[in-house]
């Protein structure tokens, strides 16, 4: 019979396998980051490539290939109108400057009345940090080239990564089956088909999501007269897929640019913007649109998107949670791992009647489970 492993060893095997994990995301980053984010594209592709396959009988590759391409399309249109946005502030950089300027000189007589330090003393102390800036501007170049072109290959090898998991997705499925015993073949099916129903569902609702408030964003700014409505909507609607941290950037984001083109009185009103679009957003949107299905409670997601940021940089702050849902599905179903899953998960709460929003006559919204 075999002996058990006792508390000590069985801690440090496991602390040896994060480790090792931890260290191989960190040297694979190149590789694993784009693999990780394909294989939720593809799982949101699928229904796309079976519905060619079944409906105008085309083969697998063509199937694939067409999804892909029509993924492609989708992601560039995105960037063409962020791009054309972010032409149409780059137009009027002269006039934000200058406004900058003006902004920068009343902070400035603020500070001297407020905490009684000159002028000569704030420009000492900005002189010093340019300098030091200026030091490392070649540092800051190369980091900027380094990015745009880690970012060019990220995309690359995501389109491939998704071809291919598209492509042979029969072929990993029943690597999947195969691997495990035959009395866990039943559940590891089980496994597979929640992963793919879930993380499917999660995904479209986060984009359902991030259109949703958007649109409330650039609505409302635009009724309040902000300049540059449409783009502060579209960062806003794109951050916000990060949980807690997303939207305080997007805030930090918006509050600059709003007053360096329209003062402190329009910085206030963009501030309850934001407050109001993210309590509807929270208390209405996350769960008719996302649903909770998978819950992951708020200590789980916040330390998963900092341990993210520090492994990937803003690609882990996206993958985390999703993966996080994965690792919950699998937890939830193996009985040993039962415990992990309780402890990502929230509180258990009492039954209660779904909330259900009539739009019209015909159209209405019931609260996901």
């Amino acid at each position: 019979m075999k002996e058990k492993l006792t508390f000590l060893p069985k801690l440090a095997l496991i602390l040896f396998c994060l480790i090792s994990l931890t260290y191989i995301a960190i040297l694979g980053h190149t590789l694993l980051a784009p693999l990780l984010f394909s294989f939720l594209m593809a799982i949101l592709l699928l229904p796309v490539s079976n519905f060619l396959e079944q409906r105008f009988k085309f083969k697998r590759s063509f199937s694939t290939i067409v999804s892909v391409v029509l993924m492609i399309g989708v992601i560039s249109g995105v960037i063409y109108f962020f791009g054309n946005q972010l032409s149409d502030l780059w137009a009027d950089w002269p006039l934000l400057k200058a406004k900058a300027n003006v902004s920068y000189h009343e902070l400035q007589h603020w500070i001297s009345e407020t905490f009684h330090v000159n002028t000569q003393k704030q420009l000492a102390y900005l002189n010093d940090s340019t300098e030091k800036a200026l030091a490392t501007s070649a540092a800051i170049v190369a980091t900027t080239l380094a990015t745009l072109s880690s970012t060019l290959l990220f995309l690359a090898f995501t389109l491939l990564f998704t071809f291919f998991i598209l492509n042979y997705r029969r072929i990993l499925f029943t690597f999947l089956t195969s691997v495990f015993k035959e009395e866990h073949k039943e559940k590891v099916t089980e496994i597979v088909t929640q992963i793919q129903y879930i993380i499917k569902r999660y995904i479209i609702g986060l984009f359902l999501q991030m259109f949703i408030v958007s649109v409330m964003m650039i609505a409302i700014l635009s009724i309040l007269g902000i300049k540059y409505a449409i783009l502060l909507g579209l960062v806003a609607g794109i951050f916000n897929v990060i949980p807690y941290l997303g939207i305080f950037f997007a805030l930090l984001v918006s509050c600059l640019i709003t007053f360096a083109t329209a003062g402190a009185g329009k910085v206030l009103l963009v501030l309850v913007v934001y407050i109001v679009v993210h309590a509807i957003d929270g208390n209405i949107l996350m769960p008719l649109v996302v649903g909770s299905k998978v819950k992951i409670n708020a200590l789980f997601a916040f330390l998963g998107i900092v341990v993210g940021e520090m492994i990937w940089g803003i690609s882990g702050m996206f993958l985390c949670i999703p993966y996080l849902a994965i690792l919950k599905i699998i937890f939830d179903r193996v009985d040993h791992l039962n415990p992990w899953g309780l402890l990502m998960g929230e509180e258990p709460k009492p039954e209660k009647k779904k909330r259900v929003y009539q739009i019209t006559k015909k159209i209405k919204l019931e609260e996901r489970d």
